[in-house]
């Protein structure tokens, strides 16, 4: 086995640990680690990027975000509370500069249309 798969492997399996931590943590992200783990076990392990697919609970959420670039309603409108209250809480109370402020904002609207310019679902067949 090549360094490079190992390297990968060694990776996603560091972002699978970091995503069940975040899973717990509400500080920590889940999703954005195991969308890597999969990015890094799709190039260094097929068989461990088809076990992070067929997982029960998450790897509809993975498969949905790979082919169709899919987010969740629920995890649109969490995002949506999320930021929000995070903005909220940096316009009312932080002692940043105004520009930092500002352009923090920015950004935040930025991700949220990006969030919400994504599918809900994966198409639907006709069968």
């Amino acid at each position: 086995m090549a360094y490079r798969n190992i390297f990968l492997i060694v990776f996603g399996w560091i972002c699978v640990g970091l995503g069940i931590v975040g899973a717990v943590l509400p500080v920590m992200p889940t999703t954005v680690f195991l969308l890597i783990a999969a990015w890094a076990f799709a190039k260094g392990s097929p068989r461990l990027h088809g076990w992070l697919l067929d997982h029960p609970r998450l790897g509809s959420y993975i498969r949905d975000w790979e082919l169709y670039g899919a987010i969740p309603l629920r995890g649109k409108i969490t995002a949506l509370v999320m930021i929000s209250l995070s903005a909220s809480w940096m316009v009312f109370f932080s002692t940043l500069p105004a520009l930092a402020v500002g352009g923090t904002l920015a950004v935040l609207a930025c991700v949220l249309v990006f969030i919400f310019t994504r599918p809900s679902a994966a198409p639907q067949s006709d069968i």
